[in-house]
């Protein structure tokens, strides 16, 4: 690499070389594609480091990967520390052709999209997080900002954004809820009013677990879809949320990874992990676009489950205890800012 690269790398200080090479994206760099690949390797890079700073003994394991139908990833995952369980922080940016399965998935979104000779060209990006700490006090966090570009057959570019923050507490703090959703609703309000409640509510409505009539955590925001009111309002719109990440979680997290707990409540926490992989296997749509595109890495897709969760059969909290509380949040969302 040159002097120039060089240190356009020490800059960001990125996890690894982008997808597309550094030289690329400068070259492409008033291009919306490179812009947010920039930004969600940046993002990366944020998160990893702010865990790191709180879990000194762990170190996150950097996996480059490349897919032979174009594209590629990295991969940054943290396992068995002291403060985090499992943290895994992911970058992707893919493009091919889309299966004839992930096509119908997004028709049956709405998208109208007009193929040629059965073939969609598409190009994908994002980055990815969950976060599983050990201790039952501090919750689970996940993110993703995610572009989607889609060529039809006349030409005609399709695009759009997507993304959300939210928040899965094993136990219910009032507090770190309240500062959670600020956090966001700040980054929202920057752009439009609007957006805080229709994206809290899209969150709400997302992450529900319809066999069991709950919701996977507190929530916070999520939106797909999102291609107006234009393409640079957006990506700023998306940035902030972006740049939301640390502020909203890593307090929370400071503030209980040393809390003491017992043998009861990390019970607890293993049986609420059950319903966050049941969420995302049988749910997630992420997760779902992810299986069925050809040539997509299993191991970065399946990242998101914790590295240790239970099933018991018929488990229910006594009534008016601290798991029943959390239970019944997740039952009947709550406004937490207002």
């Amino acid at each position: 690499e040159d002097e120039e690269e060089k240190e356009l790398r020490q800059r960001f200080r990125f996890m690894a070389p982008p997808v597309s090479g550094l030289r690329e994206l400068r070259r492409r760099r008033r291009e919306l594609r490179s812009r947010m690949e920039l930004l969600i390797m940046e993002t990366q890079a944020e998160v990893c480091r702010a865990l790191a700073e709180l879990d000194p003994g762990a170190s996150f394991a950097v996996d480059s990967w490349e897919r032979k139908e174009g594209g590629g990833g990295i991969s940054c995952v943290l396992q068995d520390g002291e403060v985090f369980e499992k943290a895994g922080v992911n970058v992707s940016v893919v493009s091919g052709l889309l299966s004839e399965e992930a096509a119908r998935q997004m028709r049956s979104r709405g998208k109208s999209l007009k193929a040629k000779d059965g073939k969609l060209p598409f190009c994908a990006m994002g980055v990815s997080s969950v976060i599983h700490p050990k201790n039952p006090h501090v919750p689970t966090m996940h993110f993703n900002y995610r572009y989607f570009e889609i060529e039809e057959a006349d030409g005609t570019k399709q695009w759009w954004f997507g993304g959300g923050t939210d928040l899965t507490p094993t136990y219910l703090n009032e507090e770190d809820a309240v500062h959670f959703h600020k956090t966001l609703k700040e980054a929202c309000d920057k752009h439009d009013l609007k957006l805080y409640p229709k994206y809290k509510k899209w969150c709400d409505d997302y992450f529900y677990i319809k066999h069991r009539g709950e919701r996977r955590g507190i929530g916070g925001i999520f939106f797909d879809d999102m291609d107006s009111p234009s393409k640079e309002e957006v990506f700023q719109f998306v940035k902030s949320c972006a740049k939301a990440v640390v502020p909203c979680y890593i307090p929370i997290v400071k503030k209980h990874c040393h809390d003491s707990f017992t043998p009861e409540e990390k019970l607890w926490q293993q049986l609420r992990r059950g319903r966050y992989v049941e969420f995302n296997l049988v749910y997630d749509r992420g997760t779902k676009f992810g299986l069925l595109t050809p040539g997509s890495r299993i191991e970065s897709i399946l990242m998101s489950l914790p590295l240790t969760a239970r099933w018991e059969y018929m488990h229910t909290p006594p009534e008016s205890s601290k798991e029943a509380e959390i239970l019944e949040v997740l039952r009947n969302p709550k406004d937490w800012v207002h």
